[in-house]
């Protein structure tokens, strides 16, 4: 009898209850991103994002020590291309990174929400764009529903709201781009990072001693800002399990409760305007994700 048998694996169930736990601890924590971003007010975008990703690095090399895959890294070292297109992925999450925090400095934590609420939708577009992916009549009517309160948002506060759509093109982009690469989510991440860290490591030398960099300013202003590996790494990462464990279209639904806690801080902490024009863009968005949602659902039911 061999002792040394390997473990039963554990059943559907618990692995699904344990996704679920993991999704909802990941959007749980970009849904308290802002909060972050507001304490550490003052800190320049630039500064704010290159330590984003300079305290990354340590938080997402430690994961993958853990869990016994730093090989993976090694063997990128034989596919430049692979590279190339990482270092592509890097610039776009690097340009929804820094948005998203001037979102918060300038007081438009709400164009974020806005944002990451019609982020489904672009992915959508961009499957029709560059898949030739056809869309279902639900589908039609609530990618009009979201231009319409795009429309109505410019319309009503007389600006372009280029933070919401910039959001989310850049994460839709990202999100395509990333399916195409072969690497897994945590070793995704931390090439990514890994590319982005010299400049950004570099850029904060440099304002030191310009004598502008914030981490030297105290040791209580250091801490806060090498909060941001974990801050930024640890829903990634908590994500990367939960999407191994759960269907597709539980993840789809989930991914709202982030933006609905962005929504919420905007106008309950963060003190910006609710007037009518905002109720009615979000309401125009929010029937758009119902059909939305329907739509993407309805082929699991009739399967």
């Amino acid at each position: 009898m061999n002792t040394l048998a390997a473990p039963a694996p554990k059943p559907a169930g618990d692995e699904a209850k344990a996704g679920f736990f993991y999704a909802l601890a990941a959007y749980g924590l970009w849904g308290f991103l802002p909060l972050y971003f507001w304490v550490m007010e003052g800190v320049p975008v630039l500064q704010m994002l290159a330590h984003r990703v300079v305290w990354s690095l340590p938080v997402a090399l430690a994961v993958l020590a853990a869990t016994g895959r730093l090989g993976e890294l090694w063997a990128l070292r034989k596919q430049p291309k692979l590279l190339a297109m990482m270092a592509v992925t890097a610039t776009f999450i690097t340009v929804n990174w820094g948005v998203y925090i001037l979102s918060v400095e300038m007081n438009l934590t709400s164009q974020a929400a806005l944002g990451y609420y019609i982020n489904p939708l672009i992915s959508v577009l961009l499957g029709v764009v560059l898949l030739s992916e056809r869309l279902d009549r639900l589908q039609k009517i609530a990618i009009g529903l979201a231009l319409t309160g795009v429309l109505v948002k410019t319309i009503s506060g007389g600006t372009f709201p280029w933070i919401a759509l910039t959001l989310a093109f850049s994460f839709a982009f990202y999100g395509y781009l990333r399916k195409t690469v072969a690497i897994g989510p945590t070793a995704g991440f931390t090439v990514e990072v890994a590319l982005l860290f010299p400049i950004a490591l570099g850029y904060l030398i440099w304002a030191e001693m310009q004598g502008v960099g914030r981490f030297t300013q105290s040791l209580e202003m250091a801490g806060w800002l090498a909060f941001a590996g974990p801050v930024t790494a640890a829903p990634l990462i908590l994500y990367a399990y939960s999407a191994k464990r759960l269907r597709l279209a539980t993840l789809g639904l989930m991914q709202y409760i982030a933006p609905s806690m962005i929504f919420l801080l905007s106008f309950t902490l963060f003190g910006e305007e609710l007037d009518m024009a905002q109720i009615i863009t979000f309401a125009l968005i929010w029937s758009a994700l119902v059909l939305y949602t329907i739509s993407v659902m309805r082929p699991a039911k009739q399967g």
